[in-house]
């Protein structure tokens, strides 16, 4: 994985839906051959240049093409995301609170709540918590870890994670006035 819009000096049919807010990947070959890519097609001396069918690695273009079509069946197959996630910031505490709306799927088994590191790429971490729609995690601080829940139907299809939005705390009440002291 490599955690960058695309590398420097191309550009990729991702983009236009990363520029309108949908979630894209970009599969690219890491070492590139510039003599065939990024080329208007032409011979000079006698060395052919160019994005030409005689250059592509079709056993390696199927392995794709199969990886993409069982990931497409996983979220098809998959119950909805959980909605309304949220985290609750209404206490201090080293507990995290999670909450969220119901899923209406009638096959659905339940949650789980996963998390990772701040600095961890992917999820590390998960906890089957049953049909339920909140959950508090002990011991487990929301400031140190990215948290995630995903619904999970009876034949063990996931959905992808839905990130918590910090359910606000009330301001706190200002303390109140100190009396005068009597003399």
């Amino acid at each position: 994985m490599v955690y960058r819009r695309d590398r420097y000096g191309r550009g990729g049919d991702h983009i236009p839906f990363l520029d309108r807010g949908f979630a894209a990947v970009r599969f690219t070959e890491p070492n590139e051959d510039y003599s065939h890519q990024h080329q208007n097609v032409r011979t000079e001396n006698g060395i052919k240049f160019g994005d030409l069918p005689e250059f592509v690695d079709y056993p390696y273009v199927a392995n794709v093409t199969r990886v993409n079509a069982a990931n497409l069946a996983m979220l098809a197959l998959a119950p909805a995301r959980p909605r309304s996630v949220a985290i609750v910031t209404a206490r201090l505490s080293n507990d995290t609170d999670l909450k969220w709306d119901a899923n209406e799927e009638p096959d659905l088994a339940g949650y789980e709540i996963l998390w990772r590191d701040t600095t961890a790429a992917v999820w590390t971490n998960s906890l089957w918590v049953g049909n339920v729609t909140s959950y508090t995690i002990k011991g487990l601080s929301k400031d140190n870890v990215f948290f995630g829940v995903r619904s999970i139907d009876k034949q063990g299809n996931r959905s992808p994670a839905s990130f918590p939005r910090p359910l606000g705390r009330t301001a706190p009440t200002p303390p109140a006035t100190p009396t005068q002291a009597r003399p």
